[in-house]
């Protein structure tokens, strides 16, 4: 598990832009983080973490995983780019004090190039989920 100063190690993003708080576990068949939505989340408005939060946390959770293996390997986390978004559905919009988690599972890794499946649950409820395509930069 990867928290505070750890865990922004691992990601290109900087505050105020991270939208997770921890990294839970991260391996070959799925990485898993949480999100604690606060307040002064940039992404929240009237009480509630909008849509473009939810799908910066589910990239996030990407470059969590990308940044967790280079740290294992012991390489330089790359930045990484979103190349695309299919199926996305947002069913409900998490409020304020809401605690997240996302679990990334991997499709197919092909050099720079990463498929993921992402779900975010809130408790056991599905709120979120699409195919994502991760392009890794240098």
């Amino acid at each position: 598990m990867l928290t505070g100063k750890e865990l922004q190690n691992i990601l290109p993003q900087k505050p105020p832009m991270v939208m997770i708080d921890t990294l839970v576990s991260s391996d070959t068949e799925k990485t898993i983080t949480k999100l604690s939505v606060k307040n002064d989340n940039i992404f929240v408005s009237e009480g509630i973490f909008r849509e473009p939060g939810i799908i910066e946390n589910m990239a996030q959770t990407a470059a969590a995983r990308a940044g967790y293996q280079a740290k294992v390997k012991n390489e330089k986390v790359k930045t990484g780019f979103i190349g695309n978004i299919k199926n996305l559905h947002i069913f409900t919009l998490p409020k304020v004090n809401d605690t997240l988690q996302t679990i990334l599972t991997p499709l197919s890794d092909i050099g720079n190039i990463s498929s993921v499946k992402t779900e975010i649950f809130l408790n056991t409820d599905k709120i979120a989920e699409c195919s994502m395509t991760i392009i890794l930069g240098n």
